[in-house]
């Protein structure tokens, strides 16, 4: 993988502007929540479903046999995009602390809710493995 941040565009915070992958395989991660192993939502704030749904993201991804330095793609759902900025920093101190600090190609989509009322975050993305 390899992370591209041209110098004309705002330095990223927590993402990169690019990323060019070459692989054999390709990991499509479906959307996960904070849901436990027995599928209920766990957390009260967004920071702590945040680190259950990235969580959840990672042990798909570890079961198709790659790990965060695989992700080429993230998308970030959130049902409130202010609360999300607010915790910004706090989110990307999970991030670095579940995925380390090579960041892939990530968008956060504000939505109305989500497939769980109590969700309030769902990540997704693709990874390629070597």
């Amino acid at each position: 993988m390899t992370r591209i941040n041209p110098p004309e565009l705002s330095p990223p915070t927590g993402f990169s502007h690019a990323v060019t992958a070459t692989g054999s395989r390709l990991v499509f991660l479906a959307g996960q929540t904070a849901l436990d192993g027995d599928g209920k939502v766990v957390g009260e704030t967004l920071p702590e479903q945040f680190g259950t749904a990235l969580t959840n993201l990672l042990a798909a991804l570890r079961a198709a046999g790659g790990g965060p330095e695989h992700l080429a793609r993230v998308t970030v759902y959130a049902t409130d995009v202010a609360d999300y900025r607010h915790h910004a920093a706090e989110l990307g101190r999970i991030w670095r602390r579940l995925a380390g600090r090579d960041y892939p190609a990530m968008a956060l989509i504000g939505v109305v809710r989500l497939w769980d009322e109590q969700a309030m975050v769902e990540v997704d993305g693709f990874a390629v493995l070597p």
